[in-house]
């Protein structure tokens, strides 16, 4: 089974608030909020998706990011590898481009929402060293 590599970014406001997104219901794990991101295409770096996802999904420009963690997971139906970035550094009005709905959260507001499986960590490592 291929592995699907994804650039995850955990935005955050000058509230310390992060950005997260509703997945639409027809894709792999729909109906679940998540942090936006995407697939890594074979001819970019880990940053390079990040910024076009970021810019396509909603409409955010990011100036800089640094790695969090990376998490591999399996589905069952389907693996994969999320590549973890804290982006404190960007510009634009977050907006659902994609008509997903988003949701500017507290650290400590994130366990009210349902994630996948594999964000899990995510939630973990933002409670232990962004809090």
């Amino acid at each position: 089974m291929k592995v699907v590599h994804v650039a995850v970014g955990v935005l955050l406001d000058d509230a310390d608030r992060i950005l997260i997104a509703k997945r639409a219901d027809e894709l792999h794990q729909g109906g679940l909020w998540e942090f936006p991101g995407g697939k890594v295409e074979s001819d970019e770096s880990v940053q390079q998706a990040l910024a076009r996802e970021f810019l396509e999904e909603v409409g955010v420009a990011i100036s800089a990011s640094e790695p969090l963690l990376e998490i591999k997971h399996d589905y069952g139906d389907k693996q994969v590898l999320l590549d973890v970035h804290v982006v404190r550094e960007w510009s634009g009005e977050a907006r659902g481009l994609e008509r997903q709905p988003l949701a500017w959260v507290s650290i400590s507001g994130l366990s009210a929402y349902e994630f996948p499986a594999a964000n899990t960590p995510i939630i973990e490592a933002i409670a232990n060293h962004l809090a």
